[in-house]
């Protein structure tokens, strides 16, 4: 039998237990204890959190909902330049009074732990290629520099001498 823990993501549901019908909603500034995600953006460790939760009791446990919203940092994924996104996320999860296979999660001594579900939540809504904005341009594959405006090849500018042989096809305008 494991010891209860206590952490700003566990909330006592005692008055809850075995009352079908009755509920109680919370609300929780908190703040993150470490890293959350990782790659080129993620939930620093010290960010600002709320969680608002729903709790219901029902027949076979407490049914949790909750709204979580934040705020990632990290780095465009085509300009690398510094950037922020708030995270907006959801999820629903049913805690059993007495674990079996039909149930992920379980009451403990009149706790529910919201943790794991608040970070994987958090950590699959942080999106794979970050982006600072939709139209970002990106670098210059050749100076590295930033681009301001999506590159347009110059007509003058070298061409990979394995496609040079392309330009005797030239554009028509038939």
């Amino acid at each position: 039998m494991s010891k209860f823990v206590s952490t700003p993501f566990t909330v006592g549901v005692h008055e809850l237990m075995h009352r079908p019908g009755s509920q109680r909603e919370i609300e929780r500034d908190i703040v993150v204890a470490e890293r959350m995600g990782e790659g080129l953006i993620a939930v620093a460790a010290g960010a600002q959190m709320h969680l608002a939760l729903r709790l219901e009791s029902v027949h076979e446990g407490v049914l949790v909902t909750a709204d979580v919203s934040t705020t990632a940092e990290g780095e465009c994924g085509r300009c690398l330049d510094p950037m922020v996104e708030d995270l907006q996320v959801e999820f629903q999860e049913l805690f059993a009074y007495s674990l079996d296979e039909a149930f992920d999660y379980e009451i403990h001594d009149d706790h529910v732990d919201c943790e794991p579900l608040v970070r994987d939540a958090v950590v699959l809504a942080l999106p794979f290629q970050p982006v600072c904005r939709p139209d970002c341009a990106g670098l210059d594959p050749e100076t590295g520099e930033r681009l301001i405006e999506p590159r347009l090849q110059d007509a003058n500018e070298s061409l990979d001498p394995r496609w040079a042989a392309l330009r005797e096809f030239g554009l028509t305008e038939d």
